[in-house]
């Protein structure tokens, strides 16, 4: 039976576990730790734009995440409903040592608009300019 749009935990077990680990831990080298990362990128706007645009866009290339360089690839999931985004990308924000407050939860109606075709080269250099304004790690 498939997962209510409503239901993050559920979403997240379904489209994201199989790389990003249970708990969003990541898998060191290999695919990056999101727990305790997306709810301080989701707390200023430009992280939540970037966000949106890593899940429905993929990313590819060389990223470092504490400290451990990975290369690889994420792939786009721009097959997935705005609410699904939405649902996953609030609840992998709680995870691990989210701020507090832990940011707004993501809606539908903003993944609708931050929705931009863009390629997984476009999402890296974003990612890039972002790091520089240290406005993500």
């Amino acid at each position: 039976m498939a997962a209510r749009a409503g239901d993050g935990a559920a979403l997240f077990m379904q489209n994201c576990l199989m790389c990003h680990q249970s708990g969003a831990v990541g898998l060191t080298g290999q695919f990056p730790r999101l727990a305790g990362r997306v709810g301080i990128i989701s707390s200023k706007p430009a992280g939540r734009a970037y966000l949106i645009d890593v899940v429905t866009n993929g990313l590819a290339g060389n990223i470092v995440v504490d400290g451990q360089p990975i290369t690889g690839l994420m792939p786009s999931f721009a097959q997935l409903p705005d609410d699904v985004v939405a649902s996953i990308l609030s609840y992998v924000q709680t995870l691990g040592d989210a701020p507090a407050p832990v940011p707004a939860a993501f809606t539908p109606d903003e993944v609708k608009i931050g929705r931009a075709l863009k390629s997984a080269a476009e999402v890296q250099e974003e990612r890039q300019v972002l790091q520089r304004a240290k406005a993500i790690d």
